[in-house]
């Protein structure tokens, strides 16, 4: 089926889809997504089915009535024959009616042609074939038919229940695969938030039985949900970014798969307006993911996972503007770089915190004095202890800490030396047996030790903090009983109740740790 999308700001031609499997339709609120689904629907008319499981659950008024929906196909039958009327006050109620007048057609069809000497055998009806995957998709659930009405049995019950007692995602999923069945032939079927009320685990499989149960049918879904979106892989995606209602077009853009860039993040983004945060990560209870969307409310912030994860995307989502217009940058932790790493990094903003671990931020001198004084200790002596604890273990650990620096700035080194361009292998073999001429690993070790027994001697506690990669050392500087909190999650709870408050506690704490990455 050819697909004329609605008209195009600035375009001198509409864009046209041939023969898509589905289509997404995705965007900001307010950006005029919804209308854009209408007007798919408007121009397809005479073969649009609308399918809402979120209007199929509520009581409308009876003006609201879609057109070419399953309710429309109810009032048409009730308008048609003389039948037993049933109080139908949902679409959910009118979709049980139009599947078991079905049931009734189907057996006094079969009865007819056997009084009459017919061959005959019994159809397979729409409950037949939604009953089918209704089961598949809830093992431990069966539907039966009693005296003409549906039941519910359970195995985790026992006790057989009533449709209309289906718990909500029962009753979507039953609607959805239900309804589709009743579009007609090659239809569109727009869906509207296609994942509501559904399990994570049931969209995917639940939406590819469906799509499959009508191979003549085109699909138009309209959602906010990401995973969603990225799963429907055998369609087209549509980004739709404004609508001009004095011109009656949109804004909006064909989002293609781009090897270089995940789909699911690009998906996400689309529909904010606000510029990206990309972090290491992917635990939602690390720190990172946690304290950063407070210290940086103007982002949406974005976990990725490791290192080069978040230094790829940041370049390709920026490589990319041209295209989302949206302002990106990174961060990732500094690992013992080195001054001129960290300058190349801030060159592709990528923004690395000018202490050695992301637990460091929440031992700056402005945080731990906050949550003192909010605790109603002495700011005063719970920092200059906690400040002469870290510097007394940094102290005891300065030759660990000097040998893991040394070993990074070499293996740096190394890597740019190898990376030489060279013609033969004859000048790749003299240069890798003389790699390490000329390289003094015991030198540069006895200058890091004496620049970490400096920052001892001058109780140099913002440094120290920059280059101690200690994991631990929160909890060892007792920086949590000092505050009066019992531990190092207590700690970190009360530090992001502050910032929630966004008063000028907050403020301060938010200022302090920005100033470490340079991002205001």
């Amino acid at each position: 089926m050819e697909i004329v999308l609605p008209k195009k700001s600035n375009a001198a031609e509409n864009v046209v889809l041939e023969n898509p499997r589905n289509i997404v339709i995705i965007g900001a609120n307010g950006a005029g997504k919804s209308r854009f689904g209408r007007a798919l629907e408007h121009r397809y008319a005479e073969c649009a089915f609308r399918v809402s499981a979120g209007n199929a659950m509520c009581i409308l008024p009876e003006e609201n009535t879609t057109v070419h929906s399953v309710s429309e196909i109810y009032d048409r039958m009730l308008s048609g024959e003389v039948r037993v009327e049933v109080k139908a006050r949902t679409e959910f109620d009118k979709l049980l009616y139009l599947l078991q007048q079905e049931e009734f057609q189907t057996l006094v069809d079969f009865k007819m042609k056997q009084l009459r000497g017919l061959p005959c055998e019994i159809s397979c009806t729409r409950l037949d074939r939604t009953q089918r995957l209704w089961e598949q998709l809830f093992p431990h659930s069966r539907l039966l038919r009693k005296g003409g009405e549906l039941e519910i049995l359970s195995s985790n019950d026992g006790n057989p229940y009533k449709p209309y007692r289906m718990s909500q995602g029962e009753k979507v999923v039953f609607y959805l695969i239900a309804s589709v069945l009743f579009a007609p032939q090659r239809a569109l079927i727009v869906v509207e938030d296609p994942e509501l009320h559904l399990h994570r685990s049931v969209i995917g499989p639940l939406w590819d039985s469906i799509e499959q149960s009508r191979p003549d049918c085109t699909f138009v879904y309209m959602t906010h949900d990401i995973e969603f979106a990225a799963g429907r892989l055998s369609g087209i995606r549509v980004w739709v970014k404004s609508y001009d209602a004095v011109h009656c077009s949109w804004d909006y853009e064909l989002i293609e798969n781009r090897e270089s860039f995940p789909e699911e993040i690009y998906l996400e983004l689309l529909g904010s307006r606000k510029p990206v945060l990309f972090i290491e990560g992917t635990d939602n209870n690390s720190i990172d993911n946690k304290l950063y969307p407070y210290i940086f409310p103007d982002y949406i912030v974005k976990p990725l996972g490791g290192c080069s994860k978040v230094i790829e995307t940041t370049r390709a989502f920026g490589e990319m503007k041209y295209f989302h217009h949206l302002e990106s940058k990174g961060i990732v932790d500094r690992d013992r770089r080195t001054a001129r790493e960290i300058r190349t990094l801030r060159e592709k903003n990528i923004y690395v915190p000018d202490v050695a671990e992301v637990e460091n931020l929440l031992m700056l001198e402005t945080v731990i004095r906050t949550v003192a004084r909010r605790m109603m200790q002495d700011e005063e002596v719970v920092f200059e202890t906690v400040k002469q604890n870290v510097i007394s273990q940094f102290e005891k650990d300065i030759e660990s800490q000097a040998l893991l620096h040394t070993r990074h700035r070499l293996r740096r080194q190394i890597e740019h030396m190898i990376d030489r361009r060279l013609e033969t292998i004859d000048e790749l073999d003299v240069h890798v047996r003389t790699l390490t001429e000329g390289i003094g690993a015991r030198r540069l070790y006895k200058d890091i030790c004496q620049e970490f027994r400096q920052y001892v001697e001058e109780k140099d506690y913002t440094s120290i903090l920059r280059v101690y990669n200690k994991k631990g050392m929160l909890p060892q500087s007792r920086v949590t009983q000092l505050c009066g909190l019992s531990n190092k999650d207590k700690y970190l709870s009360f530090i992001l109740s502050v910032l929630k408050e966004d008063k000028e506690d907050a403020a301060c704490i938010r200022a302090a740790i920005q100033h470490c990455f340079g991002i205001g």
